[in-house]
């Protein structure tokens, strides 16, 4: 009996350890892939070591390539790092699992390590036979049929069918449709980068016919504003900035190419033209101005005006922004890497690089034109736009001065310039002489198809065969619009970074996009009018836990405003907001010194002269930015410095971005106007605090929100009536004109419920 009972607690101890034992994901599945689960783990512990970079190889193996991975060993003939189908007598296995730290790869010292279940990976993978793929990036996309899926009822477009098949493959289902009040605060804010005005929130809800969302989308995209929110993007892809950097950081006048850039995206100019005329203008046959003013795109970068710098070096600098910049933002592949030696990890020796390089390397600059003390704030090639030209041809242009204005572009010298591998990367180290080209593993370039210039560049950027382009905009449009791109990772495509979540779709899309002639609007258009776009944003007990991170997409992603769009919606919503499009950029409220104390103290910009007036009330986009002292309040909330290409912002939640919301004097002064509008309307007092609550919500308040919202102003009235003085003080704010409220002590409790409404959580949030 006491055996027999030993026996059941065995059995029973047995069970439970087994039950509680994780399945590997070796053994989850069927066929191992290179790209999905291989090309990751070898990558990161491998490649610094056995890859692409051919002056840091140990063993003179090559790990990324199927040739140098099947080849012998170069210390041991008889051996090699992988033999297919056999595992037991591949190098690379058997260095993995021992125990002997002489014979260990990664070494112990290097601080790499692998875990089982990724050995196990590669063992499998070997035992199915070490099959290689080029990176999935480098794969042309195809269209693949849409999936089965259970709910094919809920999908709108095609997009729903993809994002829906992970979604129950998870054992999840999406969430339902957002109620109306929010979707029209949403795709008003991801369209135009503005909160519905009331009369289109009454407009929409009024409106029960089964195309209202459709027609509200349309007459979005319509609307000058999509242009200036399309543009915020574009200048962190740019590198916009009004002014050149480095320590003078003195003045630049790039704001006419913006002022294209709108122009370019609300007349939908298709994206292979939008790029080719930014990247090569000049060169297009019987170029016009508007052409050659949208080359601006590669003088965006920073330019020295100090005294005493090396010439050459900062020539070279300038060429190597643009390089990295093109590499970035077209193609999402990190080419700076390549700048001193072979990529470590992607398919761009440094060869490749300076090849690229030499596309970008005939403009006739120097690395320092004069100095700051000069009145010309334009380095050449530039051109010159008359008023003129501005109301005949440029008519885009917003240009009140009469005074002509010079703005940088492209020019290619008479005489080619020749281009030399760089030693270490150094500007006077020169090495081997390359002609222009670009890297192989993404599309041979021959330059009999395409031509020998930046125009050249441009064709192969959009050849149909090239594997990137499509791929990369769509994903940064899709991050855009959903907060995370499908890849992750959208600055990198290259072998570092994180594979597609939905690698199917985003083919799609790129193919579509391609198809249909790179149309953006039509593309935005499929974006927001998808069942994946207009599901509510609350999550589940369940979905948290499953997907904490909503890479699924079952629920609408909760997104906070851009630095722009937090500014843009206080103006926006009280009636101070200035829609005028394009012009020169503004200065705003700021506190005092920054800039003193932060560069040379010489030049124009050396004291920060605030504007007056109507410029103080324009949209975000037109903030003037100084690189070396960006507006700070936009730096709060994560705008971007402007110093390089960025192609996503981080998003951030900090005490600061609060602190900012309850001080800044535009967002105190936006609360005074509203305020006074308010007061002057012969309606009661809930009437004006739920008037305020729709226009910066962009819903009607809950009763039990608006009684609270009522306390808080009973509470404030009583406050300001005791310190009178107190509430005169508060309404000072900002130097819009006040109206003629004799009711001090309401008013000032209004503007504090407004304020308090402004700071909500939920006004600076796109639910």
């Amino acid at each position: 009996m006491r055996h027999l009972l030993f026996l059941v607690i065995f059995l029973a101890l047995f069970s439970l350890s087994s039950c509680g034992k994780k399945e590997g994901i070796a053994d989850q599945v069927d066929q191992v892939d290179y790209n999905l689960h291989i090309r990751p783990i070898l990558s990161d512990r491998c490649f610094k070591c056995h890859g692409p970079d051919a002056n840091q190889r140990k063993a003179n193996l090559r790990l990324d390539t199927p040739d140098g991975a099947l080849a012998a060993l170069k210390d041991n003939p008889e051996a090699h790092a992988i033999v297919p189908f056999k595992p037991e007598q591949s190098e690379v296995y058997l260095r993995m699992v021992t125990s002997d730290t002489s014979y260990q790869m990664p070494p112990p010292g290097s601080n790499l390590s692998l875990t089982n279940d990724e050995i196990a990976l590669i063992k499998k993978w070997i035992k199915q036979g070490a099959n290689y793929k080029p990176h999935w990036a480098f794969i042309p996309p195809e269209k693949s049929i849409l999936p089965d899926v259970k709910r094919a009822a809920w999908c709108s477009n095609e997009i729903d069918f993809f994002i829906l098949a992970k979604i129950e493959q998870a054992g999840l289902h999406p969430n339902e449709q957002a109620d109306r009040e929010r979707l029209l605060k949403r795709v008003s804010l991801d369209i135009t980068g503005l909160p519905p005005s009331l009369e289109l929130q009454n407009r929409f809800l009024s409106d029960k016919s089964d195309d209202a969302y459709e027609k509200i989308v349309d007459a979005l995209l319509a609307q000058p504003q999509y242009g200036e929110k399309m543009a915020i993007h574009w200048m962190d892809v740019a590198r916009y900035a009004d002014s050149h950097g480095y320590q003078d950081d003195g003045l630049r006048t790039m704001w006419p190419w913006r002022d294209w850039v709108i122009h370019a995206f609300n007349k939908n100019y298709p994206y292979d033209r939008f790029v080719t005329w930014q990247l090569a203008g000049d060169q297009l046959p019987d170029a016009t101005k508007e052409q050659i003013l949208a080359t601006g795109f590669n003088r965006n970068h920073k330019i020295t005006q100090e005294g005493g710098v090396i010439d050459e070096e900062y020539r070279v600098e300038y060429v190597a922004d643009r390089t990295r910049t093109f590499g970035k933002a077209f193609l999402a592949l990190t080419f700076e890497c390549a700048h001193c030696h072979d990529h470590k990890y992607d398919p761009i020796s440094q060869k490749d690089y300076y090849r690229t390089f030499a596309f970008f390397n005939q403009v006739p600059e120097k690395g320092l034109v004069g100095d700051i003390s000069l009145a010309s704030l334009a380095d050449p090639p530039k051109i010159k736009i008359t008023a003129e030209e501005v109301q005949e041809i440029l008519t885009f242009i917003n240009k009140k001065d009469p005074a002509p204005v010079e703005v940088m572009v492209m020019k290619d010298s008479s005489r080619r310039r020749p281009t030399y591998l760089l030693e270490r990367g150094n500007y006077d180290a020169h090495g081997e002489r390359v002609q222009i080209g670009l890297p192989q593993a993404i599309l041979p370039f021959d330059s009999t198809r395409y031509g020998n210039n930046r125009l050249a560049l441009a064709r192969w950027l959009f050849d149909e065969r090239n594997p990137l382009t499509a791929r990369v905009f769509v994903n940064r449009m899709w991050q855009e619009f959903f907060g995370r791109g499908l890849v992750k990772t959208s600055g990198d495509f290259g072998l570092q970074g994180e594979m597609p979540s939905h690698p199917e779709l985003l083919d799609w899309l790129a193919v579509d996009f391609q198809e249909n002639g790179w149309n953006i609007k039509r593309l935005i258009k499929q974006l927001v009018m998808s069942s994946t776009y207009r599901q509510s944003s609350v999550v589940s007990k369940k979905k948290q836990e499953v997907d904490p991170d909503n890479v699924l997409l079952s629920r609408a992603p909760r997104l906070r405003l851009t630095a722009e769009g937090v500014r843009d919606l206080a103006l926006s919503s009280s009636g101070l907001l200035v829609k005028e499009i394009g012009g020169p950029s503004m200065k705003v409220y700021q506190p005092k010194g920054i800039w003193e104390l932060s560069t040379s103290g010489r030049g124009v910009l050396a004291r920060y002269v605030q504007d007056h007036g109507d410029k103080l009330y324009r949209r975000g986009l037109y903030s003037f930015i100084k690189r070396t002292v960006p507006p700070p309040v936009m730096l709060v909330f994560d705008a971007s410095n402007r110093d390089q290409c960025e192609v996503s912002r981080l998003q951030t939640n900090t005490p600061l971005q609060a602190l900012v919301l309850l001080n800044d004097p535009t967002v105190l002064e936006a609360s005074r106007v509203f305020a006074e509008r308010l007061m002057l309307e012969q309606s009661m007092v809930n009437e004006k605090i739920e008037k305020a609550f729709r226009s910066i919500v962009c819903r009607s308040p809950k009763k039990d929100e608006l009684n609270v919202l009522l306390a808080h102003y009973e509470d404030e009235k009583g406050v300001f009536s005791k310190d009178s003085k107190k509430a005169r003080q508060f309404i000072q704010a900002g130097e819009y004109p006040h109206e003629k409220v004799s009711d001090i002590i309401s008013l000032a409790a209004l503007m504090q419920v407004i304020h308090t409404i402004y700071t909500m959580d939920e006004t600076i949030v796109r639910t």
